[in-house]
């Protein structure tokens, strides 16, 4: 008959003693959309409005070759405010993900809010909800991710959430945050 409860303690052992190896957190990055990965046209959601920024394929393929895991936080108050449905941004963002997914570059999730910003929501940027629900789905080591994007808005979720910040602009291109790393 075996013993299961030697076989127990060995494996709580085993555990103890490789624990940092057993739990390895992930390294991120969480992009705003638009003007930041996107050329931003205003409320997009058809296909035809759809223009990556220049370069933006290289470096994110880049960064996922530094084993950074990509993601979307976005504000798409859009849909709050009734000028395009939760579908038609879906549609769009499939139309995106599918151009990314060309290029062998792989956004694990989009999160997004839908509110416009007089519901007073808990989930539009700068809030850190997105940021965190995500960091916690995928067990993003915070003190080794960034939250880039082109607003205010964009960096004070990312400090409120724990994370490194990057501004995108005119004198500081997503290169820069390549180089950073």
């Amino acid at each position: 008959m075996l013993d299961f409860s030697y076989a127990f303690r060995h494996k709580k052992d085993f555990y103890k003693e490789n624990k940092e190896i057993i739990i390895k957190s992930h390294k991120a990055i969480f992009f705003d959309r638009d003007d930041t990965l996107l050329h931003d046209s205003h409320y997009m959601y058809r296909p035809e409005q759809l223009e990556f920024i220049e370069d933006v394929f290289d470096i994110l393929k880049q960064l996922q070759n530094k084993d950074y895991l990509l993601f979307i936080v976005t504000n798409q108050s859009g849909i709050g405010r009734g000028y395009f449905s939760e579908e038609q941004m879906h549609e769009f963002h499939g139309h995106m993900l599918k151009q990314l997914d060309q290029k062998g570059i792989k956004i694990q999730e989009i999160a997004f809010c839908p509110h416009s910003p007089d519901d007073k929501c808990n989930c539009r940027k700068p809030s850190p909800k997105l940021i965190n629900e995500l960091c916690n789905k995928y067990d993003i080591d915070k003190s080794q991710s960034y939250m880039v994007g082109d607003r205010d808005s964009d960096i004070e979720a990312g400090k409120n959430a724990g994370v490194h910040t990057f501004k995108v602009s005119s004198e500081n291109s997503l290169q820069n945050l390549l180089d950073l790393l």
